[in-house]
């Protein structure tokens, strides 16, 4: 995380960017994001309030995992976990219709292929 406060969503979006910089990592986010929609689908589908909880586990165990063992840092739903929740979607929205590296140029943040290419943010 950053040592500065973060105190607003228009600061807060690039700084999520910034700990999203493996590609693996976003990936791995859109897989949660999008198990989560299908299976809330499938909880609407069969009225079956019980699988609500299952959604939730899927959209955040797959991300927090990226975060413990790709990108090796601490997931910004722990500190920040509303525009967190917001930045999910919206980064796999971007993902979805192929606008995410454009917006990751757009706010100078380096994509890299792997963890090991990583270098901390300086958000």
């Amino acid at each position: 995380m950053t040592s500065k406060t973060i105190t607003t969503y228009a600061e807060f979006w690039p700084f999520y960017l910034g700990e999203h910089r493996v590609k693996l990592t976003r990936s791995l986010h859109f897989v949660g994001t999008s198990l989560a929609v299908m299976v809330l689908a499938m909880a609407i589908w069969s009225a079956n309030p019980w699988l609500l909880p299952a959604a939730i586990v899927q959209g955040y165990a797959w991300a927090w995992a990226s975060h413990f063992f790709v990108e090796k840092n601490r997931p910004a739903t722990f500190t920040y976990p509303g525009w967190s929740f917001i930045s999910d979607w919206r980064m796999w929205a971007l993902m979805l219709t192929g606008q995410v590296d454009a917006e990751l140029a757009k706010y100078n943040v380096t994509s890299k292929a792997s963890a090991t290419d990583v270098t901390s943010p300086t958000h």
